[in-house]
């Protein structure tokens, strides 16, 4: 098939480009700055299009032909009103993918509760519901804490563990949530591109396990070889306060903190296991 990856100099975008190829299909990669792309190993094996996914001509000349269309960006600013940039791009994404037929989307968003969101998470699903509205057969993925070395979720949960042998922390650190490996997600994205047509619908993902945020920390920690943190739980740490802080003691810049912080409010844990009866877990299993 011929795809179309956004987001490819992205964590997740990056890492999916070569599993699409292994696959036998004919990537091409939209890139603001192609120049971003420079030396990574599949530069060669892909056509890369220099293109802002906010103009309508940069998006209609990188949909067209394709098969499919993976939609991996989403905007990591807490600045301005992002939620109506986000709106505007996935709105142009949509509208142009069904003018030249794309067969599928396939879309990673966040993994939520029901009932009231952050900013970022309500962007996020908004941004599914749209797809899903589009016309064009979508698959939405929704997936909780992404680990593996160089998610910004996983670096905050890794820089925190490191450095602090005790640490005072946000009530949510007792909040549950669902994580799940890179190699899973890819998974279920490239899989995902091979459903049939008549599926247009969000599906759940997570790992094996669920845990409360802190005892992510420890396993963390015991696994890095280090001693388990004592992690007091403080009611006063808003989301501002807790990213000022990560920010403060950690490389994680506080433009990423802020939706990463405001994402664990809730509980994150699959609703359901629909997915399963559409794609099966990889043949070893999922990633405990």
């Amino acid at each position: 098939m011929k795809v179309l990856v956004t987001g490819a100099t992205g964590y997740v975008g990056g890492r999916l480009v070569p599993k699409l190829l292994e696959q036998g299909h004919t990537v091409r990669v939209l890139a603001r700055e192609a120049h971003r792309l420079d030396g990574v190993p599949w530069q060669s094996e892909v056509e890369i299009v220099q293109g802002d996914l906010q103009v309508r001509e940069d998006v209609a000349t990188a949909v067209r032909s394709m098969d499919v269309v993976y939609y991996l960006v989403h905007s990591m600013s807490s600045a301005g009103d992002f939620e109506e940039i986000e709106r505007k791009v996935v709105t142009l994404v949509a509208e142009e993918s069904a003018a030249a037929g794309v067969k599928r989307i396939v879309y990673l968003g966040g993994l939520h509760s029901e009932g009231p969101l952050s900013r970022h998470l309500g962007s996020r699903k908004e941004v599914g519901d749209i797809l899903l509205a589009s016309g064009v057969p979508t698959i939405a993925l929704q997936a909780g804490v992404i680990i593996g070395s160089g998610s910004a979720s996983f670096e905050m949960i890794r820089n925190l563990t490191e450095i602090l042998p005790a640490m005072p922390a946000p009530k949510w650190v007792r909040n549950h949530i669902q994580p799940i490996a890179i190699r899973d997600v890819l998974h279920y994205l490239v899989k995902s591109a091979q459903l049939p047509p008549t599926i247009n619908r969000a599906f759940d993902i997570g790992g094996p396990d669920v845990f409360r945020y802190w005892q992510l920390m420890n396993g963390y920690a015991v696994e890095a070889g280090l001693k388990e943190r004592l992690i007091v739980a403080l009611p006063v740490l808003s989301p501002w306060l807790a990213s000022q802080w990560v920010n403060l003691v950690t490389p994680i810049p506080r433009s990423l903190a802020v939706p990463i912080i405001e994402s664990l409010l809730h509980d994150a844990v699959m609703k359901n296991h629909v997915i399963d009866e559409m794609i099966p877990p990889p043949p070893e299993g999922l990633t405990g």
